[in-house]
């Protein structure tokens, strides 16, 4: 029974619906704007619009849908650009220009592309079927295979799954079905069709068999990131950092060189000009693995800031259920969401027309709680293809399918104030936070990551990954490393009252070795060939340079050489330059310099002893 508007302000509008449930979409006026609801008193719906609801008045009929806000889910995702409610963007683009027409209604996956499906040749008909089990592939790109899982909520509680039919290998669309189960228990006895794709509501969290402690490290190939401040698969972290701090170019190379299998960006709220230039880009960039398009393993989510606020609200979502359907295959996805900033001014937007209680600088009370769901929806899991693996236990490796979804949420601080409730609860709830500093950005130093305000919570359980794969000594290295750093910015201020006259010999060295450390090591450039990935066997062996420089430059001190003698040599500069000679490739000849350096270092030895 279709509803009647009774008033509306802003994307916020009342209407007479008597059945409509919270969270139930919503069509609304003759333009069919979408819309959901979000409170109900008595037989009125409050609803909040993702549309303009510019010439909708009072009276206009208002239809549920009789399902929350979803997604769709299935082949075709990869390489496509959506706005925050998953409306194609470069499908209006052919349909409808520059400008996205309200009430405009397109698939958001192609439904006529006929997709290559491969069935799992170890089904038969009459197998038990589970949630979330594998029944099938289709090869969506040329580096990611996309595997077709019964939808989780496809088989209700109490009940169990009978495979009845299923396709032979060849090409189907969205629309054809790919196999046929029987629902069978709690009162039900009825067949049903499966999809290459199915709907899934994007405020709930898809459900996994458990959680799985690893310390298996994010490699985003950037030095300030893995070695001093690193971050796990299945890990939340936060890049805080004030405007022109070089926020995106830091997402760019994590999206083009983390070791994930997929990268969802979502641009929620940020200046048209900076997304399009992210959107721009990215097509252009080739994947380093593979040598293809960076877009085979990426969805760009564009939400501007001019866009409807409450679907800048819901954009955030749309990223994360995306992110989680393609953990739910076995794969490690890596979600990047700039802004959490924009996102909680949405909610600040509409709490205040909702009338709600503002509390910190205007947000709404609910405020800490939804940026903590939204980063407790990271986690690397096992998933529940898991538990169709016949005859295999849970502590056999073999049988065990896991995958991840790694949040990285940008914050816009207003002027760089980190003490501001987004900036200030994000930090309380991530493990990881990368915080930019506008100086070092000024001082062109990038990735312009503060050493001091920065933190790692997994750098206990990183260690043992780079002990097991790299060397045991990297978490003593990383942590004498950040010391000298630490050291250097309390010695400055001393400098600074006083003059260098007054450190001692060992407490100028000091200085130097933070410089070195800082323009060696820290310091990363984005548009060098060779500097632009370190892979960690180089990330540690530049580490270990460092080392051995500071250790070996503290003994001739003592033994009574120049510091301005030690700083000058041909050898510490060439240290300094290692980072852009010596590519990933080149390890062995980064270890002949290094031993060249040592030796060099011992000849200096034994001429001051």
């Amino acid at each position: 029974m279709p509803g009647k508007l009774t008033y509306i302000n802003g994307p916020l509008v009342k209407a007479i619906l008597a059945n409509a449930s919270i969270g139930e979409q919503v069509q609304l006026g003759q333009l069919k704007l979408m819309g959901e609801v979000i409170g109900r008193e008595d037989n009125t719906a409050l609803i909040q619009v993702y549309e303009d609801t510019q010439s909708l008045k009072p009276g206009e009929q208002v239809i549920a849908l009789g399902h929350p806000l979803s997604v769709e889910l299935g082949p075709g995702l990869l390489g496509k650009i959506f706005d925050g409610v998953q409306r194609p963007l470069q499908q209006i683009l052919k349909q409808a220009g520059d400008e996205i027409p309200r009430g405009l209604d397109i698939p958001a996956l192609d439904q006529n592309q006929q997709w290559p499906f491969i069935p799992n040749s170890s089904l038969k008909i009459g197998d038990k079927i589970l949630p979330g089990q594998i029944i099938g592939e289709v090869k969506e790109t040329l580096s990611i295979t996309h595997k077709i899982l019964i939808p989780p909520d496809k088989i209700p509680l109490n009940s169990k799954g009978e495979l009845v039919e299923i396709a032979d290998a060849g090409n189907y669309t969205l629309k054809d079905p790919i196999a046929r189960i029987k629902i069978i228990g709690a009162g039900q006895n009825k067949e049903q069709d499966i999809y290459l794709s199915h709907h899934w509501p994007v405020r709930k969290a898809r459900p996994f068999l458990r959680r799985d402690q690893s310390s298996e490290p994010l490699i985003t190939g950037q030095r300030i990131f893995d070695t001093f401040f690193p971050l796990l698969k299945g890990g939340k972290a936060a890049i805080p950092g004030p405007f022109g701090a070089g926020k995106t170019m830091v997402q760019q190379q994590i999206a083009r060189w983390s070791n994930a299998d997929i990268v969802i960006y979502v641009g929620c709220g940020e200046r048209g000009n900076e997304l399009v230039d992210v959107l721009e880009s990215f097509p252009e960039m080739i994947d380093p693995k593979n040598k293809h398009s960076l877009m085979e393993r990426t969805i760009l989510v564009a939400n501007t800031s001019n866009m409807p606020v409450v679907a800048r609200e819901a954009s955030i979502y749309v990223g994360v259920t995306i992110a989680e359907y393609y953990r739910d295959q076995g794969l490690d996805v890596v979600m990047v969401a700039d802004s959490t900033s924009r996102w909680a001014e949405a909610l600040r937007e509409v709490a205040g027309r909702l009338g709600q209680m503002p509390v910190e600088e205007g947000y709404p009370a609910y405020l800490a709680s939804h940026l903590a769901a939204f980063y407790e929806r990271s986690g690397r899991v096992h998933i529940l293809a898991e538990q169709a693996l016949e005859d295999k236990a849970f502590d056999n490796k073999d049988s065990e399918l896991k995958g991840s979804v790694t949040l990285i949420g940008a914050v816009s601080p207003p002027g760089g104030d980190f003490s501001e409730p987004v900036t200030g609860h994000t930090k309380d709830i991530v493990q990881t936070f990368w915080a930019l500093s506008k100086e070092l950005a000024d001082a062109r130093h990038y990735p312009s990551v503060s050493w001091t305000d920065s933190f790692s919570g997994y750098v206990d359980e990183t260690a043992k990954w780079w002990a097991a794969e790299i060397n045991p000594n990297w978490k003593a290295y990383r942590a004498l490393c950040l010391s000298l750093l630490s050291q250097s910015q309390e010695l400055m201020r001393i400098v600074n009252l006083v003059g260098a006259e007054a450190l001692s010999g060992k407490q100028r060295w000091i200085l130097l070795m933070a410089e070195l450390i800082r323009e060696g090591l820290l310091q990363q450039s984005a548009l060098d060939d060779v500097d632009s990935y370190a892979s960690p066997e180089k990330q540690f062996l530049l580490l270990q340079m460092m080392i051995l420089i500071y250790q070996q430059g503290l003994g001739l001190i003592e033994l009574g050489m120049p510091i301005q003698k030690i700083n000058s040599l041909p050898m510490i500069m060439q240290a300094k330059r290692s980072k852009s000679i010596y590519s990933s490739e080149q390890l062995t000849d980064l270890k002949a310099f290094i031993e060249h350096l040592e030796n060099e270092f011992k000849q200096l030895h034994e001429e001051y002893s």
